[in-house]
């Protein structure tokens, strides 16, 4: 589904028919956040013996939690602990709980979020998160729950929720007037702290305009770009990506200092068919472009295109990795 533009207005622009549609749209809202209120508020199906750490998001769409999930598991892993994930596999068909196998399993069986935290430490997919806790206690010593926050499956001891730090909570309204799955307050009362993604700049612009909204402790982090040797300086590339915001790796490419000869925004989790990429190559080739894509991307990618797309790859980097280790040790 396309996020309507008015969820999130540009600051400072004339907005009054997303401000209509939002006020039109508001009672459903109000509908929509009694139904969460009364979801979360039932009693976990478990409670796990072992620490769950939720990962998860006010936010409907994209907000930085895969690579959150994947910090969070170096973290772990570091603190001498064994962590696997659960995770409901959006977009692949298994219903679980099964254990990825990255050698074995492909993107449209498990989705392509879980395989690519998979090359990270062992995940487990379940469209029912209490059946996949309860697998995961065979597996490892810390859950890491993943996109949990509205689920009342699985009890947890620590519950982060992560928001991209340039887009904030768009225009603060509930889904269908805006972003949110629930109200602000709402959300945040269950949390231990909120974790914001972004640059420095677009941590200062959350702080401003959501700053006293923030009712826990708030950790920043951003996206380092991993050095590989690759020239991206001048390059000439025909970029694609299927994420909730391609705009974001588009403009990350052209900061490297890549030309972009064009860039094809697909849909969040798309099929990457044979038919398709040949279909961007081809392009790519006629602008004498490089195809460049992400790592989540780079996942759905057939077999016999792998070595003919780059990678752009990144790492979440925490501001104050010390607080957030501080805050963890309170559970384990």
């Amino acid at each position: 589904m396309r996020t309507p533009d008015f969820w999130y207005p540009v600051p400072d622009a004339a907005q009054t028919g997303g401000d209509l549609r939002r006020m039109a749209l508001a009672p459903l809202g109000t509908l929509y956040a009694a139904a969460t209120a009364r979801r979360v508020r039932r009693a976990p199906d478990i409670r796990p013996g072992c620490p769950v750490i939720c990962v998860g998001n006010i936010n409907a769409g994209g907000t930085g939690k895969t690579p959150t999930v994947i910090a969070l598991t170096d973290l772990l892993r570091s603190m001498g602990r064994t962590p696997i994930v659960v995770t409901r596999g959006y977009g692949g068909s298994a219903q679980g709980p099964l254990l990825v196998d990255p050698g074995s399993h492909a993107a449209d069986m498990v989705g392509d979020e879980p395989l690519l935290i998979a090359a990270f430490g062992p995940v487990i997919v379940a469209k029912d998160r209490a059946a996949g806790a309860a697998m995961a206690q065979d597996h490892g010593d810390v859950i890491l729950l993943d996109d949990g926050h509205q689920n009342p499956g699985v009890a947890k001891d620590l519950s982060l929720v992560i928001v991209d730090a340039a887009r904030g909570f768009g225009n603060g309204a509930v889904i269908p007037a805006g972003p949110l799955r629930e109200p602000i307050p709402a959300g945040l009362a269950r949390a231990d702290a909120l974790v914001s993604l972004g640059t420095s700049r677009a941590q200062d612009h959350f702080a401003q305009r959501w700053g006293e909204h923030v009712s826990v402790p708030h950790l920043t982090a951003k996206l380092d770009i991993l050095p590989t040797g690759m020239p991206w300086q001048g390059m000439r590339a025909m970029a694609f990506a299927g994420i909730a915001h391609p705009k974001k790796f588009f403009d990350t490419l052209e900061g490297l200092g890549v030309t972009l000869m064009r860039a094809e925004a697909l849909g969040d989790h798309q099929p990457l068919t044979t038919a398709l990429m040949k279909r961007l190559e081809i392009e790519a080739q006629a602008l004498g472009a490089q195809l460049v894509t992400t790592e989540k991307d780079a996942v759905r990618l057939p077999d016999s295109f792998r070595a003919r797309v780059l990678t752009l790859p990144v790492r979440l980097r925490f501001d104050d990795e010390a607080a957030l280790t501080q805050l963890i040790q309170t559970v384990l």
